[in-house]
């Protein structure tokens, strides 16, 4: 298998700091407020974070800490350094900081005030497929900073550069068809993997019927109007060989007093991977949780846990991603970024027990899934971060995690509805 290229632009070591001649022109509020950035980079949408105001002159950002980060491909390098439409010169990755966050507070609107920016244009070396370090250090910024005698407001940031080939696949076809997956290189598709869907009892000579719960009762179709169970997703290497599977172990039920899988009762999947030690059996590794979240745009969340291999059989919250119902989205495994997002930080896993067989992981782009809404013809498109990827299997056991994810968004749909519109043709 051969990797596409992609880059990691990291911004990180983000501090603050403003000299006492500065605190009139800047105000008081700079001292007692929080301080925000946003991180512009044409073509991506702005992320907005947090800056920490410095006050010792001696006090240095942590070096490693990482505030954003933006993934990019070869298309996206060529848009970015092709001149702008009002402008020749290449795009800039530009960083604007605040006092304040933007929005309200108790119904009264919050007004930002602009301290400063800071810009760094596009350049060849962009392209070139090595580590960089792109700016390191504090930088005057603010409309004082020229002017003589004044000092104005500091910012230290890190932006840095780093490789991070990517394996790219695509399953041809809605997963329900059992649709063949194929590694996408440019333009070129090389099969990989197999899909195989059912939603039919175990026989019990299946290996996963060991964790398998569910009726055999012959009526599936009324059962299926008020729970969604025994699906079952195997992925199978050219030889024909199952390398993952995931399957529903809490089915998909609408929970008391509504027609949905609500959070207080989300339905679950178990993604399994063959047992290295005990031939013909397998294997836990993951859990994925999933509900629907009813609002002005519903959305459906797939919440991932790692299964520890230790005794004690513990479980390592990895992803928590909230889909458009409607219109679909990205389910991303990425430590960096749901780490800021997360109300609750979600740990980095760092042994190869939490990635069983996949490596050390020191954060970073794990995964990504881009999946339809509901409804609609779903072919997932998933990435895979080389680092997490020494064979065949290792990419195997995300494709079964891709398949549950988009077999989620089905899953969670109302149940009235889908009964309503049989009633209809019924008449």
């Amino acid at each position: 298998m051969d990797p596409q290229a992609f880059i990691r632009l990291s911004i990180g070591s983000l501090g603050l700091r403003i000299p006492g001649a500065a605190y009139n022109s800047v105000g008081i509020r700079a001292l007692s407020s929080p301080c925000s950035c946003e991180i512009r980079l044409r073509g991506f949408p702005v992320q907005t974070t947090s800056v920490p105001l410095i006050t010792s002159v001696e006090a240095t950002p942590d070096s490693h800490s990482i505030a954003s980060s933006f993934y990019l491909e070869e298309s996206d390098l060529k848009a970015l350094l092709a001149p702008g439409c009002f402008h020749g010169t290449h795009a800039s990755l530009e960083i604007v900081v605040f006092t304040g966050w933007k929005g309200s507070h108790c119904g009264v609107s919050i007004k930002r005030q602009q301290i400063g920016s800071f810009k760094l244009e596009v350049g060849p070396e962009w392209c070139e497929g090595r580590p960089i370090i792109l700016f390191n250090g504090w930088i005057g910024i603010g409309k004082n900073k020229q002017e003589s005698g004044k000092s104005g407001p500091e910012l230290h940031l890190r932006v840095k550069l780093d490789p991070d080939p990517r394996y790219v696949f695509q399953f041809e076809d809605v997963t329900r068809l059992s649709p063949q997956i194929v590694q996408l290189q440019g333009s070129i598709k090389q099969p990989i993997f197999s899909c195989k869907f059912s939603r039919d009892r175990v026989p019990q000579v299946d290996p996963l019927s060991t964790y398998w719960s569910g009726s055999t009762d012959s009526s599936d179709q009324e059962m299926e109007r008020r729970e969604r169970k025994g699906w079952k997703v195997k992925i199978h290497d050219l030889s024909g060989s199952a390398v993952a599977a995931a399957f529903i172990t809490t089915p998909f039920v609408p929970s008391t007093g509504c027609d949905w899988v609500a959070r207080s009762n989300p339905g679950a999947w178990l993604i399994v991977r063959p047992d290295v030690c005990r031939p013909e059996s397998w294997q836990p590794w993951g859990k994925l949780e999933a509900w629907r979240e009813r609002g002005i745009r519903d959305s459906v969340c797939c919440r991932f846990r790692l299964i520890s291999d230790d005794q004690e059989g513990g479980e390592l919250l990895i992803s928590e991603i909230f889909i458009n119902a409607e219109k679909g989205g990205e389910f991303f495994i990425d430590t960096d970024r749901q780490m800021r997002a997360a109300a609750t930080p979600i740990p980095s896993p760092q042994s190869s027990g939490d990635f069983a067989a996949l490596g050390p992981v020191v954060g970073g782009f794990v995964m990504k899934c881009r999946v339809q809404g509901e409804g609609k013809r779903s072919k997932p498109l998933v990435q895979l971060a080389l680092r997490h990827v020494t064979c065949v299997e290792d990419a195997a056991i995300f494709m079964a995690l891709a398949a549950a994810v988009d077999l989620s968004i089905e899953a969670c749909r109302p149940f009235r509805r889908k009964i309503m519109r049989r009633t209809r043709h019924s008449l």
